[in-house]
């Protein structure tokens, strides 16, 4: 038998940052977010050869154990291992499992779509289809949580795992204790097609790890530095505010409060912009982009423009001079989801 996965990756529109803790356990944390048809792949194949074989083919890398319920955390695949050592123990298999996976995704890591995380999803949901595991949607997202954040102790948000889970454009909430809501938006076509139309992505083609940046966001909220909690209070209520923008239509109002969220981002850490990315905010400003924000922690990766759908093609080609990729993309709904192969 063949198990199949996939996740869709996410363009993070607003309150980015507030889903870290500790912001989100002292203050609670608020985001609006909505998944693209780009996406994590993984499929299982049932062996009988007792061994544990692993290929991420995207990365290059391919490892193999004998079967055990327990594999090494090395550096090596970890999130791939993390997910079966977690499955192993939760849910009190006596025997280890012989299989062969494979992952790939369409994002690099580091890409700032979380594609990580929804790599970590991707492949709980195939052991979860696999194994008849009962896992819903939310129970799915938090513990890919647990296994990224707690168990691998990779930095990082809340977000990304419940974005791939459930898919489609939502409003979460992050409170206190890991407790977690996500609204789905009932957007209408036309507001989610003139979105597409006004929205440029664009890969800076240099990835970047989130960890240090969220670290450094981590550490001024522990030290209660003032100017970044209230960049981080004025992060937040940007996702209240581009919440009501989309459901009402009013892009103008949206792509205004996307800037004015990049430049209160921006106070949170020093690496979360540089040289590159201000560069291609120059170069799509004059070609006539509106506003701008860094998806993701920050530092690089993809970048996504708002402009007025006339000028997007301008806006495209004065980005390609830098040496990057401009992305074509869609809204995409439905989150992971997984089937069998007979």
């Amino acid at each position: 038998m063949i198990i199949r996965s996939k996740a869709p990756l996410r363009l993070g529109l607003a309150g980015g940052g507030s889903d870290v803790s500790p912001y989100s356990d002292i203050y609670g944390g608020l985001i609006l977010n909505a998944t693209i048809n780009m996406y994590a792949y993984c499929t299982i194949e049932e062996t009988d050869n007792s061994q544990i074989e692993i290929c991420a083919t995207d990365l290059g890398q391919e490892i193999s154990y004998p079967t055990a319920k327990d594999l090494p955390i090395n550096g090596t695949l970890d999130l791939h291992k993390g997910v079966y050592n977690r499955i192993m123990k939760d849910f009190g298999f006596q025997d280890p499992l012989s299989f062969r996976i494979t992952t790939y995704s369409d994002a690099p890591a580091g890409s700032g779509l979380g594609s990580s995380s929804t790599m970590v999803v991707c492949i709980l949901k195939a052991f979860v289809e696999w194994l008849n595991l009962p896992m819903g949607d939310y129970e799915i997202a938090r513990l890919a949580y647990e296994i990224e954040r707690i168990d691998l102790g990779l930095s990082g948000g809340k977000q990304d795992q419940y974005a791939a889970a459930f898919g489609g454009f939502n409003f979460m909430e992050f409170l206190k204790d890991d407790h977690v809501i996500v609204n789905p938006l009932r957007i209408k076509r036309w507001i989610i097609d003139e979105l597409e139309s006004s929205m440029v992505l664009y890969y800076t083609g240099a990835s970047r790890s989130s960890a240090k940046i969220i670290d450094e966001q981590k550490k001024n909220t522990t030290n209660n530095n003032e100017a970044a909690i209230q960049a981080m209070h004025k992060i937040k209520q940007s996702a209240i505010d581009t919440k009501t923008a989309l459901l009402k239509g009013d892009i103008k109002s949206f792509a205004s409060i996307l800037g004015e969220a990049w430049e209160n981002k921006k106070k949170m850490a020093n690496s979360i912009s540089n040289g590159m990315i201000q560069e291609a905010f120059d170069i799509a400003t004059k070609a006539g982009a509106i506003a701008g924000k860094v998806s993701g922690a920050g530092g690089g990766g993809f970048i996504m423009f708002v402009v007025e759908p006339t000028k997007k093609r301008i806006v495209e080609n004065a980005l390609r001079t830098l040496g990057g990729a401009v992305m074509g993309f869609q809204f995409s709904e439905g989150g992971t989801h997984g089937w069998k192969i007979y």
